[in-house]
């Protein structure tokens, strides 16, 4: 399976999304907000790329660690970085 293609639930749009459709709806909100674009809370909270995160250790495509109430305690941040600038330039 693709990266783009892992299913996951967004706490933020309140949606299971793949990682495509997160990423567009990331790019949606950036283009109908312009400069009041918010990079901290793009939609609403912070920590909005935790979801993304989250998504990837479990299907395991970077490796991370939870803690006992089920949130990353540690993960790979550069490969994260990396797997997400991949899947934008595919889309």
């Amino acid at each position: 399976m693709k990266v783009e293609d892992i299913t996951f639930f967004s706490e933020d749009l309140n949606k299971e999304l793949t990682v495509k459709d997160y990423l567009k709806e990331l790019l949606k909100r950036l283009w109908l907000e312009k400069e009041c674009f918010s990079g901290k809370r793009p939609f609403g909270n912070s920590g909005w790329d935790y979801d993304l995160e989250k998504a990837l250790v479990i299907a395991k495509v970077i490796k991370g660690k939870f803690d006992e109430d089920g949130e990353i305690e540690e993960s790979d941040d550069k490969k994260f970085n990396k797997t997400i600038l991949k899947c934008i330039e595919s889309l």
